[in-house]
């Protein structure tokens, strides 16, 4: 076979795989009031995941207030805690702990996003945040990380005694 024919086959099989490549991206596409449906969805299912978890954090741990987040800060929800620290001869001291989980509002990158805030006693712990393309929302693994999240509040608290 001469090098003509050699390389218009290469060129039609460069082509092809291009209108393949243009195809998937055409079908990953999503209309502007799909994306919001993707993103609602979303919002409900990862806000009711992260109410599951704080309430069950507060149980093992007396003493923490549940409260939802609902409003311009995102859907979520926290728990806060003040601890008043009593030493002999020394004055009182109080200690704050707070986790807060939520779902950033909507922005116009097509993106749904989760931030994490921790603190205990006074101290933060950790100011996390994950987040994914609509297109490619995958939450199983939001919900893995939600949990990894408040793994590692609770072990982090009970360690701090």
């Amino acid at each position: 076979m001469d090098f003509e024919k050699r390389l218009q086959r290469a060129i039609e099989r460069g082509e092809k795989a291009r209108a393949a490549a243009d195809r998937v991206d055409a079908e990953r596409h999503l209309s502007a009031e799909e994306l919001r449906d993707v993103y609602s969805r979303g919002r409900l299912e990862l806000s009711e995941h992260i109410e599951h978890c704080l309430r069950r954090l507060v149980n093992h741990f007396p003493g923490f207030n549940y409260a939802s987040i609902l409003g311009d800060e995102g859907w979520g929800a926290k728990i806060t805690r003040d601890d008043l620290i009593a030493r002999p001869g020394r004055p009182h001291e109080t200690q704050y702990s707070r986790l807060e989980v939520f779902v950033t509002p909507r922005s116009t990158a097509s993106i749904l996003e989760v931030v994490c805030k921790g603190t205990i006693r006074n101290r933060e712990a950790f100011h996390r945040r994950h987040f994914q393309r609509l297109i490619e929302l995958d939450l199983q693994a939001f919900n893995a990380q939600i949990d990894a999240w408040v793994l590692d509040y609770a072990e982090q608290f009970a360690a701090q005694g």
